[in-house]
């Protein structure tokens, strides 16, 4: 299994810098970058989590731990959340921490709907 997380984790961790550089060139101060990574990241997990019974476990092992491990940032969130703060941007960090944090729930709640079996009637 540790080598489907090194792959995965390879294959997330240059995602995640590409998308990184395509869209840092974009401007402005908010982070684009790391908050689109990471709602693309909960959507995905979320995804996954939904269809985990249906997956072989090496390719939940392969997405799920490595990567979206690796593809995801909370450290670079958390540092461009403070960032924004020492820059006196309040406001802008305060948008960015809510709108990481909500939306990151609910891209993993809409990636797990969108994934797992429609319930049973009753």
């Amino acid at each position: 299994m540790s080598l489907w997380i090194g792959l995965g984790g390879i294959a997330g961790a240059v995602s995640r810098y590409s998308i990184g550089i395509w869209l840092g060139k974009k401007g402005g101060t908010f982070p684009w970058a790391t908050f689109l990574v990471n709602m693309a990241g909960s959507f995905l997990l979320g995804l996954l989590a939904g269809s985990a019974d249906r997956l072989p476990e090496a390719t939940y092992t392969l997405l799920g731990t490595g990567f979206c491990g690796a593809f995801t940032t909370f450290s670079t969130f958390g540092y461009e959340a403070v960032t924004l703060a020492g820059q006196k941007l309040y406001m802008k960090a305060f948008t960015y921490v809510m709108m990481s944090v909500m939306l990151g729930i609910l891209a993993a709640w809409i990636g797990y709907a969108a994934s797992a079996p429609a319930p049973m009637p009753t």
